[in-house]
């Protein structure tokens, strides 16, 4: 893969566990972070934690729009309940040949049910809703559906971790691959089309169910791949 290390990305939604881990495992492996919210001081004050819990790298927070025209990878970690208003936010800054990865997952907790069912989305999956809303501004992959918040946040525990990335060009799924594959412990899988991510979105409501049965921060690890995955 390229060498990226020190290109920067953005995390929308960095203020949330998902999202937080993550900033804190990219900044870890030498890429700087922006960081995105609603609110720019809420950003900057999450920058500024993620800055104190690692004890270094380069975090900057800037609000939504700033923060998707600072770079060529976006991540998108919001509540279901937040994501088409975040992308309607964002479209217009994003630059020529960004690439978002979508990390929603239509919970049914962003009506008041339960986390361990999911909502009926009319697109089929949070990320083609996405996809539909960026049409023409940017392609959207879906990837970090299985891989455990709780464990990202936690940089003494060591990752052991597949993420499942869909989408409609290869390409695009190697790219943000070689984002992912940046965090020791993760390997990244091409799990098909962007239609996929209706099914791994719904693995996030069984972990949850499974996580909470065991006391655990279970991920998925897939078996019988081989070594060389995105030649």
């Amino acid at each position: 893969m390229s060498d990226g290390a020190h290109q920067p990305i953005t995390v929308i939604g960095a203020s949330g566990a998902l999202g937080f881990g993550l900033a804190l495992r990219l900044a870890k492996a030498g890429m700087p972070v922006v960081i995105g919210s609603r609110d720019a001081d809420r950003a900057v004050e999450t920058a500024e934690r993620a800055e104190a819990t690692l004890g270094s790298g380069e975090f900057t927070g800037m609000d939504n729009a700033s923060a998707a025209a600072a770079c060529d990878v976006i991540v998108l970690s919001v509540p279901f309940a937040s994501q088409a208003e975040t992308l309607k936010a964002i479209r217009e800054s994003l630059r020529e040949g960004a690439l978002v990865i979508d990390a929603t997952v239509p919970l049914a907790a962003a009506t008041g049910g339960r986390a361990t069912r999911m909502l009926g989305v009319w697109q089929g999956s949070a990320a083609q809703q996405a996809a539909e809303l960026l049409a023409g501004k940017a392609p959207v992959v879906s990837a970090l559906h299985t891989v455990s918040a709780a464990s990202l946040a936690d940089l003494g525990h060591p990752l052991d971790q597949d993420v499942l990335i869909c989408g409609d060009e290869r390409a695009d799924k190697q790219r943000a691959a070689e984002v992912f594959e940046r965090i020791d412990g993760l390997r990244c899988i091409d799990c098909g089309k962007l239609e996929m991510a209706r099914v791994t979105e719904s693995l996030t409501a069984m972990l949850i169910a499974v996580n909470s049965r065991y006391k655990a921060h279970a991920g998925i690890r897939l078996s019988g791949l081989p070594d060389e995955l995105w030649q």
